[in-house]
């Protein structure tokens, strides 16, 4: 009996649950399951990808402010080390989550292949 099928009845076939396995992995996490079908899974995943973006944008734009304010001698420096390491975090999650959506989607795929039949003689 085949699982759950993705969008609209369609059946998950080998060559799109490996190719939203690589833009999982490789290229940005969640928009490989909004292309499976799995919408729900597919924007929680980008939206913490980009939130840990978005921090990781944050700490590195407080980084060069102190910087540049540090060179012209107006402030002592104060650690914004936290606002990366949570972003690297949220981010990291992100892939994750990403991770076990596409495994999910490999296994759906395989459970959807007609079985092989034997060669006829």
């Amino acid at each position: 009996m085949p699982m759950k099928t993705s969008s609209a009845g369609k059946v998950l076939i080998r060559t799109k649950a490996r190719n939203s396995f690589l833009i999982n992995q490789l290229a940005t996490p969640g928009l490989g399951s909004l292309m499976a079908g799995r919408f729900i899974a597919g924007l929680g995943q980008l939206a913490l990808a980009l939130i840990g973006f978005g921090l990781i944008l944050a700490w590195f734009v407080a980084l060069m402010s102190q910087i540049y304010r540090q060179m012209n001698g107006d402030s002592s420096p104060q650690s914004v080390a936290w606002l990366g390491e949570a972003g690297a975090i949220v981010f990291a999650a992100s892939w994750i989550w990403a991770l076990l959506t596409s495994v999910s989607l490999l296994q759906e795929a395989r459970a959807n292949e007609p079985p092989i039949a034997p060669p006829r003689i």
